[in-house]
């Protein structure tokens, strides 16, 4: 248990990190950072890891029951339709608020997920496991709150919090983030039968969680991929990946690849090592702990220097909220 929760730690920070990169891009717009991020990591790096780690993957997939195959690639293109709402969420709320719903919406509904195909624990450990899910998620909202008052110091985020379309925001973030748990489900309904499949074929265990990614990555990737398309083509922003900054683009959006994919398998991982509870346990632990790198990542850069006491108040209780969970999830699932 203690290796899956420290995989599950590790592929948080993984996770928590990823988009650092893109602070460093340059003469692109954001349709462009992205865009060339998500055709990277959703096609590229995948396509890239099976072929040097994987043996014998096109008898792997074709191997899995039609069924598995048809859920996993319906959960995950929901996903990436989840992903592209989120962002749309935050044109309307800000940052802080919608990242603060999207993400409780995923920590608390994705957390479940297992539970409902896997069937539920005993009392007690169920009990602990979401005691410890809702402390996480108190301090998720605080976290959230925090960033709200600290971006009452701008006035373009206090109008855009006060907009008439604060409720449509809210309502983007919440089904975006039911829609982003299809990436829990399509884990959950495909581990097993995929790992039994990658050592039917000569892989070890922990290949199997680059195939589930893999799955998950490239359904996911076509549904992310029109969106980006679409963007890119109604601002006319394809001219500018002709650049002399391309490669150094290109470079950058690389290594988010790298790290959000790597990131992704490694929960995969960490899930199986968990046992019966891993979907719950691990996808709650990666989750908050990227969040919490986040917020951390946000504190060395000195982004909460200039902020009011009230918002540091509450930042510092929603870390502390959230360190508190985990330790509340990671016990529970010791008790099985």
């Amino acid at each position: 248990m203690i290796e899956g929760i420290l995989w599950s730690i590790f592929a948080g920070l993984m996770l928590g990190l990823y988009a650092l990169p893109e602070k460093f891009t340059k003469e692109f717009e954001f349709e462009n950072t992205w865009g060339l991020f998500f055709m990277i990591n959703t096609f590229i790096i995948p396509n890239i890891a099976v072929f040097f780690m994987v043996d014998n993957f096109g008898d792997i997939i074709a191997s899995l029951p039609t069924k598995v195959i048809v859920g996993m690639g319906i959960a995950s293109f929901l996903w990436g339709i989840g992903v592209m709402m989120w962002g749309k969420a935050i044109n309307y709320i800000g940052l802080s608020l919608g990242f603060s719903i999207f993400i409780g919406t995923i920590i608390l509904v994705g957390s479940l997920i297992p539970f409902m195909i896997d069937g539920i624990p005993d009392d007690h450990v169920f009990l602990t496991i979401m005691l410890g899910i809702g402390i996480v998620l108190i301090g998720v909202m605080s976290n959230g709150r925090a960033g709200i008052l600290k971006q009452q110091t701008s006035d373009e985020a206090t109008s855009a919090l006060k907009s008439d379309s604060m409720l449509t925001g809210i309502m983007i973030a919440v089904i975006g983030g039911l829609l982003a748990t299809g990436f829990n489900y399509a884990n959950t309904v495909g581990g097993e039968i995929i790992r039994n499949a990658c050592v039917a074929n000569g892989n070890p265990e922990w290949v199997s969680a680059i195939v589930v990614m893999y799955i998950i990555y490239i359904a996911g990737g076509i549904s992310i991929a029109t969106y980006f398309g679409y963007q890119l083509t109604a601002k006319g922003l394809w001219s500018n990946f002709v650049t002399t900054q391309f490669a150094r683009n290109s470079l950058l959006t690389t290594l988010m690849g790298i790290f959000n994919f790597s990131a992704s398998a490694l929960f995969a991982f960490a899930a199986f090592k968990l046992g019966k509870n891993g979907g719950t346990v691990g996808y709650a632990i990666f989750n908050t702990v990227s969040v919490g790198v986040a917020i951390i990542g946000g504190l060395i850069t000195k982004e909460w220097v200039a902020a009011p006491t009230n918002a540091k108040r509450s930042l510092y209780v929603g870390i502390s909220c959230m360190v508190i969970g985990i330790s509340v999830i990671a016990f529970g699932n010791s008790l099985i």
